[in-house]
């Protein structure tokens, strides 16, 4: 037991954690989502055919907010709840956890209703929302009960089988005119940074490593592998990106609201025609550890700010979910969501953890100060 605020705070039973190499599919499956489908239309809107520079700045900026959370976990001694009553107190603390139940939330509707709607235009336009939804949240309810070790293993395979996927990006390099990125800089740092910001939907996930933290067997062992799965990340964004650039002229990208599918239309291969249909399907295996992970995340919170069973939490917020997800049918509201989840994910992960961590830093100067004064 470890006293943080006044409050025994439990550790988590050694059967209950995972080993710290598991961590980079933990970090890459929630980071590696239904942004990928779309991503370069939105980042080219800010910085034109520079946008791949932002990627990589960006990838650096998450490197060093990983390096931060780490750091806050350490020093509360815990998880993002532990470290929000160290730095608030117990009241205030809570409100502040509050606010990321809610955020993971609706990070859940947006990455599971983007999923739908992308099934709904290309696959099957007659697809009820509720009735994929409910089916869907039924399978993540069932590996989340299933406990934490559960939620990795899907996220190993969720990173490992579609990882074919990756090759079928290859083949339209044969069509590619890498003149289109010509002249490099050709926009200013502002806009540069701008397109960096606005991926930062598809960038979002790293933030989840706060809430699993006690879960990790020996976690100093598990930053390389964090780094490690940030990198494999923002590697993939940009390789897509740089593809997607030299194939499509500025102007035809700025149709293509899904510019890897569109990409895999043009994909022939002797034993199938329609290569984005396959993708589609597929993808449905990287979509699945994004949810879970997120929906454990807002209900162990959840579990962490009450005295509810986590089986509880997990039941109410999921029933939330399928309801808010019902409220977005129109492809106006859904593009709505996205773009104010990538503004409040941007604050969240890039402005709030930076904040966060210099308040514990402070704090954490402070007590061992008093201690070293004490004794």
């Amino acid at each position: 037991m470890v006293q943080i605020g006044g409050k025994a705070l439990q550790k988590i039973p050694k059967q209950f954690q995972v080993s710290a190499f598991l961590v980079f599919y933990l970090i890459h499956s929630t980071q590696f989502g239904v942004g990928a489908l779309g991503y370069q239309r939105v980042i080219a809107m800010s910085a034109g055919y520079d946008a791949w520079i932002g990627i990589i700045l960006f990838g650096f900026i998450t490197h060093v907010v990983v390096y931060m959370i780490y750091k806050i976990c350490e020093k509360s001694d815990g998880d993002l709840s532990s470290a929000h009553r160290m730095a608030y107190g117990k009241w205030i603390g809570k409100l502040f956890t509050l606010f990321f139940v809610i955020y993971f939330i609706f990070t859940t509707v947006t990455v599971l209703r983007t999923y739908i709607e992308v099934i709904q235009v290309w696959l099957f336009p007659d697809l009820s929302t509720w009735f994929f939804s409910s089916i869907f949240l039924l399978l993540v309810v069932y590996i989340i009960s299933g406990g934490f070790r559960v939620i990795t293993g899907i996220a190993f395979l969720g990173v490992v089988l579609p990882s074919y996927l990756f090759i079928t990006m290859i083949i339209p390099l044969e069509y590619a005119n890498f003149r289109n990125l010509l002249p490099v800089f050709d926009h200013p740092v502002k806009d540069i940074l701008l397109s960096g910001r606005d991926m930062t939907l598809s960038m979002l996930g790293f933030e989840t490593l706060l809430i699993f933290y006690p879960f990790i067997n020996k976690p100093e062992q598990s930053k390389k592998w964090a780094h490690l799965g940030i990198l494999m990340t923002w590697f993939i964004y940009l390789f897509f990106a740089l593809v997607t650039f030299s194939y499509f002229s500025e102007g035809k990208l700025e149709k293509n609201i899904w510019a890897t599918l569109s990409i895999w239309k043009i994909i022939e291969l002797p034993f199938v025609e329609r290569v984005e249909y396959i993708g589609i399907a597929n993808w449905c295996l990287i979509i699945l550890p994004n949810v879970c992970i997120f929906l454990w995340c807002s209900s162990r919170l959840a579990k962490r700010m009450t005295r509810i069973r986590h089986r509880t939490a997990l039941t109410v917020i999921t029933v939330l979910t399928f309801i808010l997800m019902l409220q977005f049918e129109d492809r106006k509201l859904i593009n709505e969501l996205n773009t104010y989840m990538g503004i409040v994910g941007f604050y969240m992960g890039y402005v709030y953890i930076p904040c966060l961590f210099v308040i514990i830093s402070f704090v954490h100067w402070r007590r061992r100060k008093k201690e070293n004064a004490d004794s």
